[in-house]
C-alpha cells in the first residue's frame, strides 16, 4: 500500500479498525449464548433479514430494475456468498460444537491465509516486516487462549467443527481481497461510493444463499414428536438478534469495508486478532473476574504486531 505509517495509524483509521473486532468479539458471545435458542445456520439468515430491513431505507433504490447493480450481479453474488451467506453461518455451526478456545484459535490463523491469498491470487508479496508483525500477533493470541499457561495451549485437541472456523476464516480472507482487488468496472461508481448500497447489493444475493443454507438446515432436521419448537421466541433471541443485526452486521461491515480500503486487507487482518482478546476480557467482565497479567501480556503482543506491519518498510 501506498499509505505512510502515519496516515495507516491515524485515529480515524483506528477506529475503523478496532470497531469490527469489537463487534465481531460480542457476536461470538452471543452466538454461544443462542445455542439451543434457533438453529445456528438459521441464526445467521434471521440477522441478515433484520439487517436487510434497517438497511433498505437509506439504500433502497440499488434494488431497482435500472440500478447498476445488476450488470455486475455475478461479482455482488460472489461477495454475498462467502460475506453474507457462509462466514458468520460456519462460525455460528462451528460454535455449537467446537469449545470458544478452539473456535478463536483457528479463527487467528486469518492473517496467514490473509497473505498466502494474496500472494497466490494477486502476486502480493510476502514481506519480513508483515510475517513478523503477523506472528507477534499471532504469539498475542496464543498468550489470551491459553492463559498465560504453554500446557494448556498445547493441549488443545481440535473437533470437527474447528473445521467450519477454519473454512470461515479462508473464506473471509477471499472476501477481503475481492473488497480491495475489484476488477476494473466491476463496482459501479454510484454503489461504491454509498456504504449502505454496496452492502445492500451483497445482502440481495446474501439473502438468498443464507436462506437456501437454512432451509437445508431445517430439511436435515431430525423428526422427533418430543421435540419442542427448533426456535425458541422470546425476549433473549430478540435482542440477539438486535444486536447481530446492528453491531456486527450494519456497523462492523461499514468499518471493515472502510478500513480495508485504506490499509488493505493483509494490514486490516493484523486487528482481526483483537478479537479473542476482547473476547476474553467479555468474559472476564461477565465472569466478573479481575484482569489477570496474562490479558496485558497479550494486549501487548498484539498491538506490537499491528505496529510492526504497519511500519513504513
Amino acid at each position: 500500500m501506498s499509505q505512510t505509517a502515519s496516515a495507516r495509524l491515524a485515529p480515524t483509521t483506528l477506529l475503523l479498525l478496532v470497531i469490527p473486532p469489537l463487534m465481531w468479539a460480542g457476536n461470538a458471545v452471543v452466538g454461544r449464548m443462542m445455542q439451543g435458542l434457533v438453529p445456528p445456520i438459521t441464526l445467521n439468515f434471521l440477522r441478515w433479514v433484520l439487517a436487510f430491513v434497517l438497511l433498505l431505507p437509506l439504500a433502497g433504490w440499488v434494488l431497482r430494475p435500472g440500478s447498476d447493480l445488476w450488470p455486475q450481479w455475478r461479482r455482488f453474488a460472489l461477495l454475498g456468498l462467502l460475506g453474507v451467506g457462509s462466514y458468520n453461518a460456519l462460525q455460528y455451526l462451528a460454535l455449537k460444537t467446537s469449545t470458544p478456545m478452539n473456535v478463536t484459535l483457528v479463527a487467528a490463523s486469518t492473517p496467514v491465509w490473509m497473505l498466502l491469498l494474496g500472494r497466490l491470487l494477486y502476486g502480493v508479496p510476502i514481506s519480513r516486516r508483515a510475517a513478523l508483525g503477523a506472528g507477534l500477533s499471532l504469539t498475542g493470541v496464543a498468550v489470551v487462549l491459553s492463559r498465560g499457561h504453554l500446557e494448556q495451549l498445547l493441549s488443545v485437541q481440535l473437533v470437527p467443527g474447528d473445521a467450519w472456523v477454519l473454512l470461515a476464516s479462508v473464506l473471509w480472507a477471499w472476501y477481503s481481497w475481492l473488497l480491495a482487488r475489484p476488477k476494473p468496472g466491476t463496482d459501479p461508481a454510484a454503489i461504491k461510493a454509498d456504504w449502505a448500497a454496496f452492502l445492500l447489493a451483497q445482502m440481495i444475493f446474501g439473502l438468498g444463499w443464507s436462506g437456501l443454507f437454512a432451509a437445508g438446515e431445517w430439511i436435515a432436521m431430525p423428526v422427533s414428536p418430543d421435540a419442542g419448537s427448533p426456535i425458541q421466541w422470546g425476549w433473549p433471541l430478540a435482542a440477539a438478534l438486535a444486536y447481530v443485526a446492528v453491531g456486527p452486521s450494519l456497523l462492523a461491515y461499514r468499518c471493515w469495508g472502510a478500513a480495508v480500503q485504506r490499509v488493505g486487507p493483509s494490514m486490516a487482518s493484523i486487528f482481526n486478532n483483537l478479537t479473542p482478546l476482547f473476547a476474553a476480557l467479555m468474559s472476564t467482565m461477565l465472569l466478573r473476574e479481575p484482569p489477570s497479567a496474562y490479558h496485558a501480556a497479550g494486549f501487548v503482543l498484539i498491538v506490537g504486531g499491528i505496529l510492526v506491519s504497519s511500519r513504513k518498510g
